[in-house]
């Protein structure tokens, strides 16, 4: 199935989304830092049936708005909160990846009547930061992988091609090569970059560090994704969830941080088991 392209217009902010439309249990899929709604394109066509699915890009991503500041979590909150009104949806389910996975936790607590289930795919950062670490961000932004797709390239060629060695796009997949091009744009100096903004990494970045994951126990019904060669395999990472979480499944799936790029298949039946326990 084709998801369809939709724009919601706020009083600041335009968002962009897919939406798959077949089913009607609501289910909300929030993509990582410097990705877009595409990534979800295999999970949605897989659950198309039994759910009315939507994808947005996140604030300062893809084709949503890309303001000069705020991003904070209560602002992407706040973006997806009008989209469920916008749909009518009084709750939904929702599937976040890397930094909303922390978003995710962060709203169950803000606002639980309004999420069924969340769904944490590999998150990160899940506590408050010291802000010493604001000194290690430049070296973070060379060397995290999601970052490297920011560019610039001297041309598309140029970006492909780097871009094919990042760990999310080593199967170079056709779900791969699109999640790419919808990412990429050229730059009115002719070079090409990432649609995600610089705005957005250092305000995302910001927010991940000033504000804690948890800070009291969630009872909303939570599945934690742990991919075989993701970025949570020590048990100190994976305690928070454990202890805060408290109506919690946890499963292990193959693939790397991207699961649902590089092993979709298994992550797809993982996430399908899970929801369907919770409709």
């Amino acid at each position: 199935m084709i998801p369809i392209r939709k724009t919601l217009s706020t009083t600041d902010i335009h968002v962009s989304y897919l939406e798959w439309n077949k089913g009607k249990e609501p289910l909300l899929l929030l993509h990582g830092m410097a990705d877009n709604a595409l990534v979800w394109s295999s999970l949605g066509d897989y659950l198309a049936s039994e759910y009315h699915i939507i994808a947005p890009d996140m604030r300062g991503h893809g084709e949503s708005s890309k303001p000069e500041k705020d991003y904070t979590f209560e602002s992407a909150i706040a973006d997806l909160e009008a989209l469920m009104d916008h749909l009518e949806w009084p709750q939904t389910h929702v599937i976040s990846h890397s930094w909303t996975g922390k978003l995710a936790a962060i709203w169950a607590r803000y606002n639980p009547k309004r999420l069924k289930s969340i769904t944490l795919v590999d998150p990160i950062f899940i506590w408050k930061m010291p802000n010493l670490m604001k000194l290690t961000f430049p070296f973070l932004y060379k060397v995290l992988p999601f970052l490297k797709t920011m560019g610039p390239f001297a041309s598309y060629e140029e970006a492909e091609e780097k871009i094919k060695q990042l760990s999310q796009f080593q199967d170079w997949s056709y779900l791969q090569q699109q999640v790419f091009q919808a990412g990429i744009e050229q730059k009115a100096d002719g070079s090409w970059g990432s649609k995600f903004t610089i705005a957005a990494r250092d305000g995302i970045f910001d927010a991940v560090i000033e504000v804690p994951g948890f800070i009291n126990p969630i009872e909303t019904p939570a599945l934690f994704i742990q991919p075989e060669r993701g970025v949570n395999r020590q048990d100190w990472q994976i305690k928070p969830y454990k202890t805060n979480l408290k109506n919690l499944i946890f499963k292990k799936v193959p693939g790397n941080h991207w699961p649902f790029l590089t092993k979709p298949e298994d992550f797809n039946q993982t996430v399908a088991e899970f929801l369907a326990e919770h409709k």
